[in-house]
């Protein structure tokens, strides 16, 4: 059985790591790192240099502020001690944030060929990954044996005979749907899922071709949804398990909890659920291993994109604005991800001695992105003070199903070419870090924090 809990989890569950494992991870180590201060505008302070720093700029621009990354992390080993996060490397591929996950001990989700090589690429041991795609090229199945992935997940009978085929050593988690409906913003058991009268039947089969199932997944959907669904969907998990005994199978351990969580006020509470559900159906299992799928949780709020204003047109009280990024690009979240966006002016080119734009008169605006469809719209009616060409809008929250999901429709790469790192801080109270110098790959000197 592969380990699927890392043991630099486990250590961050007991005690907060240093950070110099963070600064000195694969897709972050020589990078430039930049302490932000704790005052209140140090985010957009830094946007505002990197502008300065880079004035002929001429693609959107990202900002990965890795002490929300760490933050979230120990947020998570707080409200769910046993439960291993794999991150989904779907949600953001970004390096660096993969990297900075990986030191402090995350292991990894992957549902194709090219996210297991991207996460190879970084060093983590493959034990640490786990396929969780139950409907698999064959091809890709069969590298996946090649570079000791050895744990997936399936729901089918064909996907039994193709691992069968392809990689019979690896073992299975029986993917099963939800019964309860969580209101998410995307509901996959549209898609994936056993039904629970298919379930014996896909047991006895994986049995019978010699493959061990050795657990069970669900996911309750993406982007949040009425947290009750994971008690049902535990005890439906609980439910398998004992099937599974029936059947004379060996006892399963596994249980993947799926993802779907966000940030906010919202993880307390699902976490809450979750802690009972689990201890209410397997409290007796000393052995259970459960992991979960996140990946907007870390990936949402510790991005920030930056968008120019290409054009402009005013029509009475109304201004509209093009930017250099929409739909077809990182905005693409608005239609695929069902998210709603936000923005700051950055007059950092008409009014530099203001460019927040505090207090100014503000007009009903249209944000469009850069390519010729009017459905390339941005927002509608929205409220901002008067921008010229060149300055620049700040969108929060835009690390989720964004640059993952972004096109060259129209040949405009419109998507977020450069993402810089930042640090912000205070990262744990009571701890001091210290702001040090480190030269970066092309020379240049970097702030960033040592323990």
């Amino acid at each position: 059985m592969p380990t699927l809990v890392s043991e630099a989890f486990q250590a961050h569950s007991a005690e907060a790591l240093s950070l110099k494992p963070v600064f000195s991870a694969s897709g972050i180590k020589g990078k430039r790192v930049t302490a932000l201060s704790p005052k209140q505008n140090a985010l957009t302070d830094f946007i505002q240099t990197l502008i300065a720093e880079n004035p002929d700029i001429d693609s959107p621009f990202g900002v990965l502020d890795l002490g929300v990354v760490m933050g979230l992390m120990d947020k998570w080993a707080t409200k769910l001690p046993t439960v291993q996060p794999f991150y989904a490397v779907k949600c953001n591929p970004n390096l660096s944030l993969i990297g900075a996950l990986a030191a402090r001990g995350a292991s990894f989700d992957c549902a194709s060929k090219a996210e297991i090589e991207a996460i190879l690429s970084l060093g983590v041991s493959p034990d640490r990954i786990i396929y969780a795609n139950p409907c698999k090229s064959a091809s890709h199945i069969r590298y996946a044996a090649t570079v000791g992935v050895n744990v997936t997940t399936y729901d089918s009978k064909d996907e039994v005979e193709k691992i069968r085929k392809c990689h019979p050593t690896c073992e299975l988690l029986l993917r099963i749907k939800p019964q309860q409906d969580s209101g998410a913003r995307s509901s996959l058991g549209l898609k994936y899922g056993a039904l629970p009268e298919e379930v014996p039947e896909l047991l006895s089969m994986a049995h019978a071709a010699g493959l061990k199932v050795t657990g069970v997944s669900f996911h309750i959907g993406s982007g949040g949804g009425d947290v009750q669904a994971y008690h049902g969907a535990i005890s439906a998990a609980k439910s398998v398990f004992d099937a599974a005994s029936r059947l004379g199978m060996p006892r399963m351990r596994v249980l993947d909890i799926g993802g779907g969580f966000t940030s906010g006020p919202m993880f307390d509470a699902a976490a809450m659920k979750i802690n009972a559900a689990i201890q209410g159906s397997f409290g007796n299992e000393e052995e259970l291993v459960v992991i979960a799928e996140p990946g907007r949780y870390f990936a949402e709020t510790a991005f920030t994109l930056a968008s120019k204003v290409i054009g402009k047109r005013v029509r009475g009280e109304l201004r509209e604005y093009w930017i250099d990024d929409g739909i077809y690009g990182t905005l693409n979240n608005i239609v695929f991800d069902y998210a709603t966006v936000t923005c700051m002016p950055l007059a950092c080119t008409s009014k530099p001695e203001d460019p927040s734009c505090r207090d100014l008169k503000t007009y009903s605006s249209t944000v469009f992105g850069p390519t010729c469809d009017s459905l390339d719209t941005v927002l509608t009616d929205y409220q901002l003070p008067e921008l010229q060409l060149n300055d620049f809008l700040v969108f929060p929250n835009m690390g989720a199903y964004t640059t993952s999901s972004s096109t060259n429709f129209n040949g405009f790469s419109s998507s977020v070419k450069s993402t810089f790192l930042a640090y912000s801080q205070p990262y744990h109270a009571g701890t001091e870090h210290v702001l040090v110098e480190s030269k970066t790959e092309d020379g240049r000197f970097s702030n960033v924090f040592c323990s």
